[in-house]
């Protein structure tokens, strides 16, 4: 196979690099130049660098709309929780309102404590939820 002679200027640090890729990899410093060279002009490089972005950017994707739906169900079981508290909670007299806060307190504790088992678990009520949604689809 004919050859020809290519003169090109690299950074410094560069080619301190390329010959240590040579000297560890044990081969000329011209084939590692010319399997650069062959890979950026190759028009399968760049289709196959486009397919692994276009399937990254898909998995990103589908990530954000599991965060989405994710935040949506969070924002609307609260949502839910407020209504209820608001329409369901009676006002409290004054001569209640120590034993109702002391009571408050403790269940707040409580809440925070189930709270830390769940997430130290590893299972959220989001992925409840849709599990549960997802069971229903599929038994009608």
């Amino acid at each position: 196979m004919r050859k020809e002679k290519v003169t090109a200027y690299l950074d410094a640090r560069l080619a301190d690099d390329l010959q240590a890729l040579a000297a560890r990899r044990r081969v000329p410093t011209t084939r590692i130049v010319e399997a650069a060279i062959a890979s950026f002009l190759s028009p399968d490089g760049a289709e196959q660098s486009e397919a692994a972005i276009t399937r990254r950017l898909d998995r990103m994707t589908r990530a954000i709309e599991r965060l989405e739906r994710d935040q949506e169900i969070a924002a609307e079981a609260l949502a839910l929780f407020i209504r209820f508290w608001l329409t369901a909670t009676p006002p409290i007299h004054d001569e209640l309102r120590d034993a109702a806060q002391a009571k408050g307190k403790e269940r707040y504790a409580g809440f925070v404590d189930a709270l830390a088992r769940r997430l130290a678990k590893g299972t959220t009520l989001a992925r409840e939820v849709s599990r549960e949604v997802s069971a229903e689809k599929e038994s009608e």
